[in-house]
């Protein structure tokens, strides 16, 4: 069941929910094109985004860990 296409869209879409729930905490309301960079973000990339925004301090931070990370 674990590698069922189902189940790691569930386990994807409460990731980018805790994530998105982070985020708008740290930095602020996230704009539009910021989320659709965010939800782009393959699995191991939303695996470490939470851990890097830990030390953002504004919106530019996030700016820059996208930039840096978009493959």
């Amino acid at each position: 069941m674990r590698e069922s296409v189902i189940y790691q869209d569930i386990l994807q879409e409460g990731a980018l929910s805790i994530v998105m729930r982070q985020l708008r905490r740290q930095v602020g309301t996230v704009p539009p094109a910021q989320l659709l960079k965010i939800q782009a973000l393959d699995s191991t990339q939303l695996d470490d985004l939470p851990e890097a925004l830990l030390d953002f301090s504004g919106l530019t931070d996030l700016e820059a860990w996208l930039a840096q990370n978009q493959g």
